[in-house]
């Protein structure tokens, strides 16, 4: 019996790590992205993600454009580091497509 909680344990320990997956939101400012240039940088957070420490300014990346689209996600290299540190330092990436 203890055999077969254990092992439930793990399947469901290893489905949870293996299973989750990236997130990302998209904004589209005035008529969206006019081009294809892109502009990206990470986002600094600690404590899983509670605490900013830098945070892009999506503004500042799109420069004097007026119509641009901003994706942040948390991307595979994201969530290593953020699973490497324990969470304790966690990022993201924000893309500016201008």
């Amino acid at each position: 019996m203890k055999k077969s909680i254990l092992k439930l344990s793990g399947v469901a320990f290893l489905c949870t790590t293996m299973l989750s997956s990236c997130y990302t939101y998209t904004s589209v400012v005035g008529d969206g992205a006019q081009g294809n240039k892109e502009v990206t940088e990470w986002n600094h957070y600690v404590i899983f993600g509670l605490a900013p420490v830098g945070v892009s300014d999506s503004k500042k990346m799109a420069g004097d454009n007026e119509n641009y689209e901003v994706t942040t996600r948390q991307t595979f290299v994201n969530g290593l580091v953020s699973a490497i540190t324990f969470g304790i330092y966690t990022p993201t990436t924000t893309t500016v497509k201008k």
